[in-house]
């Protein structure tokens, strides 16, 4: 897989933390392109990747409010820094809450930067929990936040543009409140809506295609981890696939105009990107992933999540940095030594947590495995 291989690999060889979580004051130096965090479960094990994670635009992996990742005890703040190495050097990273009221700020090598969107340029970031475990059987709001993530880590502006959209989603429900709302104040609303929405199921559609594109490329039918077949279904995104963008807002743009009395019953406005869906079939069995079994469905979606990493590297010339949690305790021997042979091709540095060190046996001699206990990590 040359696209893999020609990417541009970071590393993290130092991550340091501060107040964050369970962790009052840690360093740890890190060699390892695969790492392994060993340690009873409540540990803290979670917490790293956690802490990785907010290198990336967003909230982090269990997309907590930033007030409650500070540590019990502490002041109120924390910090999570990270030395990487890259193509061009060494470069420090770093977010911080601090500041009254508290508030977050991101560093570059000491210099503040806007937000963690600028972390972009340096690495990108992906991840798998067992939070998504359910995924094809929740409800579609939970595909959508997936999808939304394997977005940001193309494109990195993504997450303003959705966050922008449901604010102007939730503008117009509180006017539809008001049987005597401002007309003209409703049809400039609705145009924002149709501009920022369009962008939004814009950007999910090229991902998921690109996604499904490249999974079909690389199908292997002997895989232990399932081929995908995905689509996004959805009005918006339909019109997107029949026209110019322009012309789809201006479709979106009068069906928001001719449904005000149907959302106004409904309480919440029925169509766009927010009731769009990523649907997903299990491609050897042909049948929906929810109808595949629990063990299927896992397999299915980590290859989901490889897929992504090769197409994160494709597109923006940088191996992601791949944090699983808890990735091996549902596999078997088989999936597991497929799984940590499928990381070791990806070339970027990946990051796995694990109760029992025994099921890290597979990884090759020169993955580097942690054991983490309370307030802790020593090599094991």
């Amino acid at each position: 897989m040359s696209h893999v291989a020609d990417a541009s690999q970071p590393r993290i060889t130092r991550l340091t933390l501060a107040d964050f979580r369970s962790y009052s004051r840690l360093e740890v130096s890190v060699s390892g392109r695969l790492v392994a965090l060993s340690g009873e479960n409540g540990a803290g094990k979670t917490n790293l990747l956690e802490a990785i994670s907010l290198l990336s635009p967003g909230r982090g992996l269990r997309r907590a409010d930033m007030a409650d990742m500070a540590r019990i005890g502490g002041g109120g703040g924390f910090v999570v820094a990270v030395d990487l190495d890259t193509a061009n050097g060494s470069v420090r990273l770093g977010t911080a809450l601090d500041g009254s009221p508290p508030s977050r700020r991101c560093r570059i090598d000491g210099a503040p930067v806007s937000s963690a969107t600028a972390f972009a340029e340096y690495l990108r970031i992906v991840w798998l929990t067992p939070t998504l475990d359910g995924l094809f059987t929740g409800p579609a709001g939970d595909r959508r936040r997936f999808l939304d993530r394997l977005v940001l880590a193309v494109d990195a502006q993504h997450g303003a543009r959705v966050n922008s959209f449901e604010k102007a989603v939730r503008g117009r429900n509180r006017l539809l409140e008001d049987p005597a709302a401002d007309r003209a104040w409703l049809d400039g609303l609705e145009a924002e809506i149709a501009e920022i929405g369009v962008a939004v199921a814009a950007a999910r559609k090229e991902t998921a295609e690109r996604l499904a594109g490249l999974i079909a490329e690389e199908r292997d039918d002997t895989s232990p981890f399932p081929f995908a077949v995905l689509a996004l279904e959805g009005d918006v995104e339909g019109w997107i696939g029949e026209g110019p963008a322009v012309e789809a807002e201006d479709r979106y743009r009068a069906a928001l105009r001719n449904g005000r009395a149907r959302d106004r019953a409904a309480g919440r406005t029925l169509i766009g990107p927010q009731a769009s869906d990523l649907v997903v079939r299990h491609g050897p069995k042909d049948v929906p992933a929810g109808r595949a079994s629990t063990g299927e469905q896992k397999a299915l979606l980590v290859g989901i999540v490889l897929a992504h990493a090769r197409l994160v590297a494709r597109m923006s010339g940088l191996a992601p940095i791949v944090l699983l949690d808890e990735i091996a305790a549902h596999l078997d021997q088989r999936r597991r030594a497929a799984l940590f042979e499928a990381l070791d091709r990806l070339g970027g540095q990946v990051f796995m947590t694990g109760a029992d060190p025994a099921l890290f046996a597979e990884l090759p001699q020169s993955a580097q495995i942690f054991t983490v206990t309370p307030g802790r990590v020593e090599t094991l």
